[in-house]
C-alpha cells in the first residue's frame, strides 16, 4: 500500500470535549446491525457506468437545475440537483491496499466545480449522492439506528490540489422537525416544519504553498457542533486508504468515526458525538460525497477514489425485511 507520512502526530482532542479513542455513552459504531443491500455499492460490475446527462446542474450559482439529472446505470447514484456532479465519475481499478478481493472503485474528480467553462476563481463543491430514500421508499426513522460507512483513498500529498481549504467530504442528509414562531399583529403562532441538514466529515488541507508551514497539514473537520459551527477533528498523518463512518442513534445524536486502513470501524476510531445546529436527528435520507476545488479552470480537484459505501440499521422492520431478501 502506497502511503505518504508528512506531518507529526498532534493532539486528538476535538470539539465538545471528546477525545478520539474515548467512546461517549450511547455512541454506536458505524456498521452495527444489518446491511441494507438495496443501497450502497461495491463497484465490482465491469459494466458499471454513470450517465451524466450534461449540462450538470448549477442551481446554487445561477438557479439552473438542467434536468434530467445525471444517474448511474444501476440506479444507486444520482447528481446533486443543487450543485451538480463531478466532471469525472468513473469506475477504476482499486488502488493497492484496498478491501480484500476488491477489483473496482470509483474515481470522483472535477475541473469546473461551478459553471462549466466559466471559472469563478472561488471555491465551489459538487455532490454525488447515494440513492437511499427513493430505493427504500422513504427515509429511515432514527429509531432504527442507521449508520453509514465508506472507504476513501487519499492519494500521495503531491497529487492534491495545492490549495488551503476543504477538498473532500463524506456527509449525510438527515431531517428533523423545526418549530417556527410567527407573529401577526397582536397574535403569535407556532408552525412545525421539516428541516433538512447535512452533517459530515470534511478533509481539509493547510497547504505549504499558501501558508508559512514547512509541511502540508491535513485534518478532518466536523460539521457541526450545537451552534452550527464546524470544528477541527483529528489530524491526518498518512495517505492511502481510510475508513470513515457516521451513526445516528435514537436519541437524535450523530456520532463520527475515522481510521486509516480498510478494516471495519471499532470503538477505538471514535471522534465525537454531536447534536449539529442543536437539532435532534429524526430521519436519515441519504449519504453523499463532495469534491471541492478553487474553480479556476486550471487546477483539478484532488483525484478522490471511494469504495464500498454501505448503510446499516440496528433496529426495526428493515432488519427483518433484509433478512428475508438475503435468503
Amino acid at each position: 500500500m502506497r502511503t505518504t507520512t508528512w506531518i507529526l502526530l498532534a493532539s486528538m482532542t476535538v470539539g465538545g470535549g471528546a477525545t478520539r479513542g474515548f467512546c461517549q455513552s450511547g455512541a454506536m459504531v458505524p456498521g452495527t446491525g444489518t446491511e441494507l443491500t438495496q443501497v450502497g455499492d461495491d463497484f465490482e460490475q465491469a459494466d458499471w457506468a454513470y450517465i451524466p446527462n450534461n449540462p450538470k446542474s448549477t442551481e446554487d450559482i445561477n438557479e439552473r437545475q438542467n434536468t434530467p439529472v445525471g444517474k448511474s446505470k444501476n440506479g444507486r447514484w444520482f447528481e446533486g440537483i443543487k450543485r451538480g456532479h463531478p466532471d469525472i465519475v468513473r469506475r477504476v481499478e482499486t488502488p493497492p491496499g484496498g478491501l480484500p478481493g476488491s477489483r473496482g472503485a470509483l474515481l470522483l474528480q472535477s475541473l469546473y466545480t461551478g459553471i462549466p467553462n466559466r471559472p469563478s476563481y472561488k471555491m465551489h463543491q459538487e455532490d454525488f449522492i447515494g440513492n437511499v430514500q427513493y430505493r427504500l421508499g422513504g427515509p429511515i426513522p432514527i429509531s432504527q439506528a442507521p449508520s453509514m460507512t465508506t472507504r476513501v483513498y487519499l492519494p500521495p500529498i503531491d497529487e492534491w490540489e495545492r490549495r488551503s481549504g476543504p477538498h473532500f467530504a463524506f456527509r449525510a442528509a438527515v431531517e428533523t422537525t423545526k418549530t417556527t414562531k410567527k407573529q401577526r399583529f397582536l397574535f403569535s403562532s407556532s408552525e412545525r416544519e421539516n428541516e433538512v441538514y447535512w452533517p459530515g466529515l470534511f478533509i481539509v488541507l493547510e497547504s505549504k504553498h499558501q501558508t508559512r508551514r514547512e509541511h502540508d497539514y491535513a485534518y478532518f473537520r466536523v460539521r457541526a457542533n450545537r451552534n452550527g459551527g464546524d470544528f477541527k477533528g483529528p489530524q491526518i498523518t498518512t495517505t492511502g486508504w481510510w475508513t470513515l463512518g457516521m451513526s445516528f442513534t435514537p436519541d437524535g445524536k450523530i456520532h463520527y468515526y475515522a481510521k486509516p486502513g480498510v478494516e471495519d470501524l471499532t470503538r477505538e476510531d471514535y471522534i465525537t458525538s454531536q447534536f449539529p445546529y442543536g437539532y435532534r436527528c429524526e430521519r436519515f435520507r441519504s449519504f453523499f460525497y463532495n469534491v471541492v476545488n478553487g474553480d479556476d479552470g486550471k487546477h483539478w480537484t484532488t483525484p478522490w477514489i471511494v469504495d464500498d459505501p454501505k448503510v446499516f440499521v440496528r433496529n426495526g422492520s428493515r432488519v427483518a425485511q433484509q433478512r428475508r431478501l438475503s435468503r
